[in-house]
Parts: structure tokens; C-alpha cells; sequence
């Protein structure tokens, strides 16, 4: 503030100097008052005072930006203008989620891509803001909640008209998005899935040969131990991506998110102890009902006691 009043007496004293020269001058001035002239009524001086006051102008929106922002983030608010993850509790997330309950009356985890979702989201704030600022709005104008025509200053310009299309393509990928929900129907269809899979391994492991005998050349190339061995490996193939596509949350989540780690190293470690694929398809078997009770049983009872609030995506 006192360096935007220095400036202005600045400029105040230039131009009396000016009026008071220009004056003697029609007065026929002395040498040295022309002298004072040339100096003092320089337009040079003009310029680097106009520029002083510009750049502390700017310099001033700039600190009263950056206050903005810290006051926001200080209660819990912050523009998703960065790559970091966004958590479930995130409140950029969060009016995204009230929106589509508000829209499509579900939640945003129920979407079949909530992931993409956000990004899209995120990318569109970016590229509002960026209209935003290239098309005449205020430096600081914030695009949250805003639609594209609300966040357009109006200025024809190349950038400009990229910009407006782009966000287009992008508004367009994200209505169809918001309306691709993930119905039960969906999910009953993928347990359904996993349950058949289960059996038709059992049987590919015992004797495939009533479902595959009829494949020509299943006796002359001798594809009933490689079909077997393909029986243990349906695990991890089939049966519990199947399960995890039903997208289930909290302790099913973590079970099968560990079986299909769990299952692929026992389905190349047990051949070193026994060559016999039904009893290696037990073992994946054991793996998954074991990766179900230490979740419920144990990775439950942990979380209960250490509820510390992670803000971890449930999508």
C-alpha cells in the first residue's frame, strides 16, 4: 500500500514538474530550466512510473489470489488443479457425488466408471479455468459449479476456440459417463459367473475328458493334462476377477484383492511339491476361503481398533 502511494506522489510531482517548466518555457526559461526540461519532462519517466504502478498492481492481485486459496484450503477446500489422488472424502469428490445423486439418484461409487469420472471432472475444472482467463474474466475467478457458458468471457481467439471444443468433446465423454451406472443385475451377473467357473474348473481338474472329448485332436495331442493344469489356473484367470468385478467394498474388497495376489504363487509353487492339479486347485481353493477369514476375522478386528479416518477412494 505505502509503495502504490509513493508511486502516486510520484507521478503527481512529474506532472507539476511538467506544468511548472512548460510554463517558463512561454516564458522564455533560462538554459538551466531547459536543461530541467529535458529531464524531469522526459516521457521515458512516464513509462517507468506507469510500469512500476502496473507491476505492483499485478503483484497485489497476485497476493490477494494466493490468500484466497490458503483461506480455502485452511477449511478444507482446495482446486483439484494438481495430479494428486482424490479421496472419496474429498470435497471436490463429494460435490461430485451430491450432483450425480441429485441427477441420476445414485451414488457415485454405484457409476460403472466413478474413476473416470473424476478425471474427466478434474480436467474439465482445468480447462474452464484456463477459458476462463484467456477469454477476459478476472484473474482469480473461480469455475466451481460453473457451466462452460458461465465460465466463457466471450473473447474470439484460436486458443480460445480450441478450448471450447475440446471442453465439448469432454462434456459429451462424461454425460455418457454419468449415465453408465452399475446395476445389480450387473453384479448378480458376474457372481454368477464366478459360480460357474468354480464348477467347470472342479471338472477340468478330475476329468475333463465328458466336456472336451469332443475336441478334435483331444486324444491324438493329449490335451487332458494341459486342460487340467489350465483347471488351477482358472482361479486366478476366472474366478476371482469375476468376484472383484462385482466391486465389492471394505472386507470382501481386501480378501479378494489378496487372493489375487495369493493365487497365481500357488499355482507356481505347489507344482514343486506335487504334479497332481485337482489337489493344486484345493490349494487355490484353501487360498481364497483363507484370504475370506483373515479378512473378516482378523483384518476386520484391526480396523475396528485402528479407525483412524483413512481418506482412501472406496472406487
Amino acid at each position: 500500500m505505502k509503495k502504490n502511494c509513493i508511486t502516486i506522489v510520484l507521478l503527481t510531482s512529474i506532472n507539476d514538474a511538467i506544468s511548472f517548466n512548460w510554463s517558463n518555457i512561454n516564458n522564455k526559461p533560462s538554459l538551466a530550466a531547459k536543461k530541467s526540461i529535458s529531464i524531469t519532462g522526459s516521457p521515458h519517466i512516464y513509462r517507468i512510473a506507469q510500469s512500476r504502478l502496473f507491476l505492483e498492481t499485478e503483484d497485489r492481485k497476485t497476493e490477494i489470489g494466493e490468500e484466497a486459496a490458503k483461506a480455502l484450503a485452511s477449511v478444507g477446500w482446495a482446486p483439484p488443479t494438481n495430479d494428486e489422488d482424490l479421496t472419496s472424502d474429498d470435497p471436490f469428490v463429494k460435490r461430485i457425488n451430491d450432483e450425480i445423486m441429485r441427477d441420476m439418484g445414485v451414488e457415485l461409487d454405484e457409476l460403472l466408471n466413478p474413476a473416470t469420472v473424476v478425471n474427466l471432472e478434474r480436467e474439465l475444472y482445468n480447462l474452464r479455468s484456463e477459458l476462463a482467463s484467456i477469454t477476459g474474466k478476472e484473474l482469480d475467478f473461480d469455475v466451481s459449479g460453473l457451466s462452460t457458458q458461465e465460465c466463457d468471457g466471450g473473447e474470439i481467439s484460436e486458443d480460445a476456440d480450441s478450448l471450447r471444443k475440446l471442453i465439448e468433446k469432454k462434456e459429451k465423454k462424461l454425460s455418457v459417463e454419468r449415465r453408465s451406472v452399475f446395476r445389480g443385475w450387473l453384479k448378480n451377473l458376474f457372481l454368477g459367473q464366478a459360480i460357474l467357473s468354480v464348477g467347470l474348473s472342479f471338472v477340468m481338474t478330475t476329468d475333463p475328458s465328458p466336456l472336451f472329448s469332443g475336441i478334435p485332436g483331444y486324444q491324438d495331442l493329449q490335451l487332458e493334462q494341459p486342460i487340467r493344469v489350465l483347471g488351477f489356473w482358472w482361479w486366478w484367470l476366472f474366478i476371482v476377477p469375476s468376484l472383484r468385478s462385482r466391486r465389492p467394498l471394505g472386507l470382501e474388497k481386501k480378501a479378494l484383492d489378496i487372493a489375487f495376489l495369493g493365487t497365481p504363487v500357488i499355482s507356481l509353487l505347489s507344482p514343486v511339491f506335487t504334479k497332481d492339479p485337482f489337489l493344486i486347485w484345493v490349494a487355490n481353493f484353501a487360498v481364497v476361503a483363507g484370504c475370506y477369514g483373515y479378512s473378516y476375522l482378523v483384518a476386520g478386528n484391526d480396523d475396528d481398533n485402528n479407525n483412524d479416518g483413512n481418506n482412501t477412494p472406496e472406487w
